[in-house]
């Protein structure tokens, strides 16, 4: 059993993705009977650390939302991790490859808070309620293990893999649209790497919204007007490569886009 704090974990987590090296899983060898709860208080010491950094939160991300993943990983719900300000990129802008280990990108709709959202027991219906508007993104995810190998805890504990994202400029009221038909493709190079609808993400991307809620309630904390707020993966995560010109087309809510850079 390891010795390190949870802090000190933390530390090294954070090192990690800021030195861009790949470290083997905390599992394995720091904390072998990590659990999820443990996992998450790793996380909130990592948070603390990026905002001591005088980084400032832009919204939790959701991940694990498609059935088909999260019985992949043998889970009864979602993770959750959460988005800085230094972590995004302007729509059609360029990211480096530099700034990366091993980046993979999938295209998910964003929701914007206009009310606070405190769980127990919040639904889809009240989270659309409280949403002001939704927008397309690009997620960058970027494990810090080494070949993306993790177990659950040890994802929690890396924020989620939460790397860089890219949300589009069109944003509509989320009654205006059939979120859960909101037909998605991912192209790369202008070839199509993926297709979806919104029902990927738990059956309706407000669904992932409430759960992220009612989540969030079990350590104290609920989620805030003004945030932006990553549902989920409506489509797979596919690596990225240098010379990379990434486009998310959702319907409703136009394209999304970005090149990989050095």
């Amino acid at each position: 059993m390891s010795n390190m704090s949870n802090k000190e974990i933390a530390k090294f987590l954070l090192d990690a993705e800021l030195q861009r090296k790949e470290v083997i899983r905390i599992t394995s060898d720091k904390v072998p009977s990590l659990t999820v709860e443990e996992a998450y208080d790793i996380q909130e010491e990592l948070v603390k650390l990026k905002i001591e950094q005088g980084l400032n939160i832009v919204g939790p991300k959701m991940g694990l939302t498609s059935r088909a993943k999260m019985k992949q990983m043998n889970v009864e719900e979602p993770i959750y991790g959460y988005v800085f300000d230094n972590m995004i990129v302007q729509d059609g802008g360029k990211i480096s490859l530099s700034d990366f280990i091993h980046p993979k990108v999938e295209a998910e709709v964003a929701f914007i808070l206009g009310k606070d959202i405190e769980g127990p027991g919040v639904s889809g219906a009240q989270v659309l309620a409280a949403t002001e508007y939704v927008c397309s993104a690009l997620e960058i995810i970027d494990s810090r293990y080494e070949n993306f190998n993790f177990t659950l805890p040890d994802v929690v504990a890396d924020n989620a893999s939460t790397s860089q994202v890219v949300f589009g400029n069109k944003v509509r009221k989320p009654e205006e649209l059939d979120l859960e038909l909101i037909g998605t493709v991912l192209s790369i190079n202008g070839e199509i790497k993926d297709l979806g609808a919104g029902a990927a993400v738990l059956g309706h991307p407000a669904n992932s919204v409430a759960m992220l809620a009612n989540m969030l309630h079990r350590r104290g904390e609920k989620l805030k007007a003004g945030q932006i707020i990553l549902t989920g993966g409506i489509t797979g995560a596919h690596h990225l490569s240098y010379g990379d010109f990434v486009t998310g087309k959702l319907d409703g809510l136009g394209e999304v886009s970005f090149t990989v850079g050095e």
